[in-house]
């Protein structure tokens, strides 16, 4: 979660705090004084009608600072439930929308005496999702996270085509959503995606296989694990022959810097950029050392 002082769209972060104020305290009960103060000060004259976030976050790489952090927030709820209730009812701990701006209240701690805070915020768009015992592999949750930065996801009767897909995880998130799926990979697919009748499975490397003449697939997707540089190349293909309307790919940076792979992508005479109505890279809540590009072709 990062301090800023305007709304961006950035890859890494999960919240961008616009205009934050530090708070010192070296105790919950003077942190909860803290914010509370800040909050009933900043809502002058503010009318709340309608659920509101309120997110308190940590440095996780400092031991024991998110149990502080929800201490904190447990003795400023009841604080604030004795000043404003009818206020206090209406938090949430995220919005309803938790992508792009949000207004309510957000503190984030790094370290134990020391804690921004901000009436308003960008949130990323990472949210955890639920699994399914039927897929065939914990990639599944990462494409299912991926609909939300698009803000849609593959429709009854669409087609999808799947580069390296086994064991079939984003094959089988497609299929479940009731799309057609061309799953490419010249390994075995497995669990749920193994025999699913809306899954077609061709052994054909990911990076050889050319779509036939016309052929126009609703979706790409590609998880495949390789060097990055050859998978944007990849999808920089498929875009540029329109071979797709749309597309979630991930890109394995391991040791990698990711920045340079990232201004590629996304730069404004890039090959993605020229074609794409919107183009969004994410560090999703359930990528590891990868992050998720997903876009829409112009039409």
């Amino acid at each position: 979660m990062l301090a800023a002082a305007g709304p961006v769209d950035l890859c890494f972060a999960s919240a961008v705090l616009n205009d934050p104020r530090e708070i010192t305290a070296t105790s919950v009960n003077g942190a909860a004084k803290g914010i509370l103060e800040f909050f009933l000060e900043s809502c002058r004259g503010e009318q709340f009608t309608q659920p509101w976030p309120l997110q308190f976050r940590a440095d996780d790489t400092v031991v024991g600072l998110g149990r502080r952090a929800i201490a904190v927030e447990k003795t400023f709820k009841v604080e604030l439930t004795k000043r404003i209730a009818r206020v206090a009812k209406l938090a949430e701990p995220w919005a309803e929308n938790s992508f792009g701006p949000q207004r309510g209240l957000f503190a984030y701690w790094r370290d134990f005496s020391h804690c921004w805070v901000a009436r308003d915020a960008v949130l990323g768009g990472q949210r955890r999702m639920a699994d399914d015992p039927a897929a065939p592999s914990r990639s599944y949750l990462k494409l299912e996270e991926a609909y939300g930065l698009l803000g849609r996801e593959p429709q009854p009767g669409e087609t999808v085509v799947d580069l390296g897909a086994a064991p079939g995880g984003w094959s089988f998130s497609a299929a479940k959503h009731g799309a057609s799926v061309l799953a490419l990979d010249n390994g075995p697919l497995k669990g749920g995606a193994l025999g699913h009748p809306l899954i077609r499975h061709e052994q054909v490397d990911a990076f050889r296989y050319a779509p036939p003449s016309g052929q126009i697939f609703d979706w790409l997707l590609c998880d495949v694990v390789d060097d990055p540089d050859k998978v944007l190349a990849l999808l920089e293909r498929w875009v540029a022959q329109r071979a797709c309307r749309r597309f979630v790919v991930n890109f394995k940076f391991g040791r990698t810097d990711p920045l340079p792979l990232l201004r590629r992508a996304t730069a404004a005479g890039s090959v993605l950029a020229r074609a794409c109505v919107s183009l969004r890279a994410r560090h999703l809540f359930h990528d590891r050392e990868e992050f998720t590009l997903v876009g829409e072709l112009r039409v």
